[in-house]
């Protein structure tokens, strides 16, 4: 951002909003949103707590599983409709559906048919983040040029070998970008799963921190994972740009 002729900082912007927050906070609605510096201080003194580690790890624990799962079934199913006509059009409707929809709403469903656990959890992460990798592996894979698909033919490479050694490799900068915008859903869907289904992890700091009307608490909590969200993009991000001369060799 230029101002004047002089190009200010990219945090410079982060900055004026936080000046503002601080300002708002010494106000009236201080009750609500309490000045920055005072939930800053908050952050330091709940993250040591037994509570937040206990609550990091359950949390931790179903994020993890439920981008594992997502993954490892987004990828090669975005594979399959980028190769297959026929899988395509049957799976695309389906996966533009859930993508769009207010996934919020199915999480209850889950609940019925598995109950109010961990499993219930991970299969909400799953569902946030699933079906964003599956549409980027889809592009990446129906924009892989045909003659590498040719060639490894032409040497006489199986499935697994053009799975492995092609779609996965020429597809990548796409697959990386769907895992990056899919690990941002998961972070949404692992909270809303903790607060809907089982107050457990994070979802239980929150309902006491509310319950009790500890506003500083609870916004110390939720500017801990929005900069949990935050790290995890720039990551994703350079890990995506890392790789991208594959975009450029395809």
């Amino acid at each position: 951002m230029v101002i004047a002729g002089y190009q200010l900082p990219m945090m410079a912007a982060l900055i004026v909003w936080a000046v503002l927050w601080e300002i708002v906070g010494h106000t009236e609605a201080g009750f609500i949103l309490p000045p920055l510096s005072a939930i800053i201080v908050r952050v330091f003194e709940i993250v040591p707590t037994p509570s937040f580690g206990e609550a990091l790890l359950i949390t931790g624990r179903a994020f993890f599983s439920g981008n594992a799962i997502a993954i490892l079934v987004g990828i090669p199913l975005g594979i399959l409709m980028g190769r297959s006509v026929i899988a395509d059009r049957l799976l695309l409707p389906w996966v533009n559906l859930f993508l769009s929809a207010p996934l919020s709403a199915l999480v209850p469903v889950i609940m019925v048919i598995f109950g109010l656990g961990e499993t219930t959890i991970i299969l909400t992460v799953v569902l946030f983040a699933m079906w964003i990798i599956v549409l980027n592996t889809r592009a990446g894979v129906k924009a892989i040029s045909p003659s590498l698909v040719e060639m490894a033919r032409s040497f006489g490479a199986n499935e697994w070998q053009a799975f492995t050694r092609i779609y996965i490799w020429a597809a990548l900068p796409e697959i990386l970008a769907g895992i990056r915008l899919g690990v941002i859903r998961a972070v949404k869907g692992v909270i809303i799963g903790q607060l809907l289904v089982s107050v457990v992890g994070f979802g239980t700091l929150f309902e006491v921190y509310q319950s009790h009307f500890l506003m500083e608490h609870f916004w110390a909590l939720l500017l801990v994972l929005f900069a949990f969200a935050f790290i995890l993009n720039e990551l994703m991000a350079r890990l995506e740009k890392h790789f991208g001369y594959f975009a450029a060799s395809r």
